[in-house]
């Protein structure tokens, strides 16, 4: 195993393991051996955030836990990002995220934004129980590059074809790329009110995202 692999696994592992402590010298010591910024965002930082993801979902870990993940990537994050390339910077992409009107279970639309911020993402987070009209807003003031929407609730489903149609007669629809999630959520409903894609979890959103925009 490289050096870099072993700094990688243990940036990887301070996230996993909420650890804020060693997470800073670990970052510091990744830098200064003269490795990319942006490889340790991604494959040290996020990696260690979509572990702590699957135990959310798979029950092990709780929100609270999450939470302390999320401070440590953080940390780290505070410290790689101004050692990100310029270029990675003058690529960044605009997001607006939010989940539906009616809903407000957020823990997943917040590791999506934490995914798509250590992404290279500008998000604009709307928050949760979000009015539709202020979705079909935001991405027309912000130039949004990508709107995500998300949802637990079967009955708040439809909300997002009808963001969709408002964005369509609004003339924002073919400006901006539709990402829809939330355990309800399929690929056939996504088809079925014409959002460009599904996304089954935070990690899975930024290489949607990505792809929608012709990234990487």
């Amino acid at each position: 195993m490289s050096e870099k692999t072993e700094l990688l696994q243990r940036m990887s592992d301070d996230v996993f393991e909420m650890d804020d402590e060693d997470i800073i010298p670990a970052c510091e010591e990744y830098i200064n051996d003269g490795y990319e910024a942006l490889d340790g965002i991604m494959e040290g930082l996020v990696d260690g955030m979509s572990r702590a993801g699957r135990l959310y979902e798979e029950e092990e870990y709780f929100v609270s836990d999450i939470l302390l993940c999320a401070d440590a990537m953080y940390a780290g994050l505070d410290l790689l990002k101004p050692h990100l390339e310029q270029k990675a910077e003058l690529e960044v992409r605009t997001a607006v995220i939010g989940v539906i009107e009616g809903d407000t279970h957020d823990i997943g639309k917040n590791l999506v934004k934490t995914m798509m911020e250590t992404g290279g993402y500008r998000v604009i987070d709307l928050g949760k129980d979000v009015p539709l009209q202020n979705f079909v807003d935001t991405v027309e003031k912000e130039h949004a590059d990508v709107l995500c929407m998300s949802t637990l609730m079967t009955t708040t489903m439809e909300g997002m074809g009808t963001v969709i149609d408002m964005l369509k007669e609004r003339g924002l629809r073919d400006n901006v790329k539709v990402m829809i999630g939330g355990a309800p959520i399929t690929q056939v409903f996504a088809d079925k009110i014409g959002a460009d894609t599904f996304s089954p979890n935070a990690v899975d959103a930024v290489k949607q995202a990505d792809r929608l925009l012709g990234i990487g």
